[in-house]
């Protein structure tokens, strides 16, 4: 299967409601088929997903409801959609807005018009007055459509589509409502001396130090809490974002905490060993999963190692420094020490997650390393 239907005889488009643990299977695995030629397509981790989308597995159920839905023609499937209503969303930030979320379909307008219908529909029954997407369930979830930058690799925190994917959404009234940069940043040859005393002066002015560490328990149990709750003050004014409840955070450190390296994440403390800051990047796994499909076992579980070894490619996933320290310049340590693990390890380069068009602040953090623009994300918007 490919993104293309073969010419001929169209039968009709039937909408399935997902229902049962076959249905989800079929429903997350539909891309990794509809993707299977394309090499910048990178899928999410079979287990990641199946934890966000069961319902007795998704912490977010507390305060979300949702429902997923398969599209289907002459007994192939050709198409899939989440519909997600977050609460925490609807009640932080006054907007009656339902979203979609898990979209992919066939360059076939029937198909996405009615997945996107029903979504729709979905919504205006729940009292909601419009959709936005793509989005998941918090901001910790794949969001944002591809729009520019299809002839670059994904990564396993981003989501990558087909071009004519945002065709089909402008035709049937969506808008955008926000876009997302990504960027390159190159490891430099070597770390200017300047630099190091900079940060050096930093450090001293403003009482702060990177905390050294080689067991991830002690990151685990000493700060595991401490860094999610910073992201969620850091964050808060964030599009989209919702707080996390503690069982939510409980889950992300089980999720994500277990596979961090010390060489690329930095923590950064008060002379009391209190979290000011943090940097946290992982090499890129984009290929091991794109050869395993998403999937661990039986093969995964190697390429995942041998690319942890040996990284050509870093993913930076979060960075935030508490609001008090941000004006004294203090992430310049923390990007520092990332770009010499980097230039020791024989990484070539870098790729960021997700930045919002207008978040200068933190764009302005790459403004002295060489960098390039290379993708754009976009949630729409449609009012029903």
């Amino acid at each position: 299967m490919n993104g293309r239907l073969k010419e001929g005889a169209k039968m009709a488009v039937e909408i399935r409601k997902v229902d049962g643990s076959k249905d989800l299977r079929q429903f997350i695995d539909f891309p990794v088929r509809l993707y299977r030629d394309v090499t910048n397509y990178v899928p999410a981790p079979r287990l990641d997903e199946v934890r966000t989308l069961r319902k007795d597995k998704n912490p977010a159920f507390e305060f979300c409801e949702a429902e997923y839905w398969t599209a289907w023609r002459d007994g192939r499937l050709v198409g899939r959609i989440a519909g997600i209503i977050n609460h925490r969303f609807v009640e932080k930030w006054g907007n009656k807005w339902a979203r979609f979320g898990w979209i992919d379909f066939i360059d076939d307008s029937e198909v996405s018009k009615i997945l996107l219908e029903t979504v729709e529909q979905w919504a205006a029954s729940k009292g909601m007055s419009a959709v936005h997407g793509p989005l998941g369930f918090t901001d910790l979830d794949r969001e944002g459509m591809l729009v520019d930058g299809f002839g670059e690799r994904a990564t396993i925190a981003t989501i990558y589509n087909y071009p004519y994917y945002p065709q089909h959404l402008e035709k049937l009234g969506y808008r955008k409502d926000v876009d997302w940069f990504q960027f390159q940043i190159f490891t430099p040859k070597e770390i200017p001396e300047k630099v190091q005393h900079v940060t050096e002066l930093l450090a001293k002015r403003s009482g702060v130090h990177l905390y050294e560490w080689t067991d991830k328990r002690v990151i685990v149990e000493k700060f595991g809490k401490q860094l999610f709750h910073l992201i969620d003050e850091t964050y808060s004014e964030l599009y989209g974002t919702t707080p996390l409840t503690e069982r939510q955070v409980d889950t992300y450190i089980k999720q994500y905490l277990g596979f961090v390296d010390p060489r690329f994440t930095k923590i950064l403390v008060d002379d009391q060993e209190r979290l000011v800051g943090f940097g946290i990047s992982m090499p890129s796994l984009s290929e091991a999963f794109y050869r395993s499909h998403g999937r661990l076992f039986p093969l995964g579980w190697y390429r995942v190692l041998q690319a942890l070894k040996h990284p050509r490619v870093l993913d930076l996933y979060l960075v935030s420094v508490k609001p008090e320290y941000q004006a004294r310049g203090v992430l310049a340590i923390v990007m520092n020490a990332l770009q010499r693990s980097a230039l020791e390890a024989g990484v070539e380069y870098a790729e960021t997650n997700l930045e919002l068009e207008d978040n200068v602040k933190v764009q302005s953090i790459w403004k002295d390393y060489p960098k390039r623009q290379h993708k754009r994300n976009r949630v729409y918007l449609k009012e029903i």
